[in-house]
């Protein structure tokens, strides 16, 4: 039997899998590997930041680079720091909708203001689920948590709109039952200059699936297929029609003044004047 391939990027000591049962956490470091693969990307160049919940355990433990395991919200404030003093890695920040967009969400607009150029793959299960399944910004309406049991009477946060609104040069959404868009698109914000996000909607049958009639992975995934409305067809419709549903797609890609770049413009005029 061959030996799979991507287990060069893997840190072979923690596998097969802390996650849990039909979790979408291994499809997206799965795809991470094929496209760090396919762009001919040493890890030596990689720096991997997450915050704390069940996606931050996609880069740490498992992804073979040189990792930053942060405070709770807080990876996006630690990758700028890398970025500004490595500016020649790849830096990539993969963790979950309540650290980054819950607790972190600050992090995320301010990042996104500047156009950093970071990579953020924020995974998007609609719950928090390591901390026992409680209510978060992205839950959707009428969704049932720990903390809803009667249903969710908040809208959630639109994460990808906002982020592109904020100034990101590139942002997309897709889900785990669309691994071959989401691996273009992650394969795109880690080639792209300035702030990228790719949100993944991510299965989390055991905390969201088990209290919304979805128990299993394949019930997600079939729920994800049956709700997703691609952006064109979404810009359509009403926000009526558009209730419950997931818009995938690329939200933006464009070309903006990058944050480090221009920072490092004033450090070397700082030093010519100074002469």
């Amino acid at each position: 039997m061959s030996k799979y391939r991507m287990l060069k990027y893997l840190r072979q000591e923690v596998l097969p899998t802390t996650m849990c049962l039909g979790c979408g956490g291994g499809t997206v470091l799965n795809i991470f590997a094929n496209a760090v693969d396919e762009l001919g990307i040493d890890p030596k160049d990689l720096v991997m930041v997450s915050g704390i919940g069940c996606s931050a355990w996609i880069p740490s433990p498992y992804f073979k680079a040189d990792t930053l395991h942060t405070t709770h919200g807080r990876p996006i404030a630690f990758a700028t720091g890398i970025k500004v003093g490595l500016p020649d890695k790849y830096v990539v920040v993969i963790s979950g909708d309540g650290d980054l967009a819950g607790i972190g969400g600050n992090h995320l607009l301010h990042a996104a203001r500047r156009n950093i150029d970071i990579a953020v793959i924020l995974v998007n299960n609609f719950i928090h689920g390591m901390t026992g399944g409680q209510v978060a910004p992205t839950t959707p309406f009428g969704a049932k948590t720990t903390t809803t049991p009667y249903g969710n009477i908040e809208h959630p946060l639109n994460i990808s709109e906002t982020v592109a609104a904020a100034g990101a040069s590139y942002v997309a959404r897709w889900t785990t039952a669309n691994p071959f868009m989401l691996l273009k698109s992650i394969k795109k914000a880690l080639t792209k200059k300035g702030f990228a996000l790719v949100e993944v909607i991510s299965q989390c049958p055991v905390q969201f699936g088990q209290r919304n009639k979805l128990r299993s992975a394949p019930d997600m995934l079939r729920w994800f297929l049956k709700n997703s409305v691609p952006l064109k067809k979404a810009m359509k419709m009403s926000p009526e029609e558009l209730e419950g549903k997931i818009v995938i797609g690329e939200f933006i890609d464009r070309e903006r003044v990058e944050f480090v770049e221009e920072l490092n413009k004033i450090i070397r005029g700082v030093y010519v004047n100074a002469d």
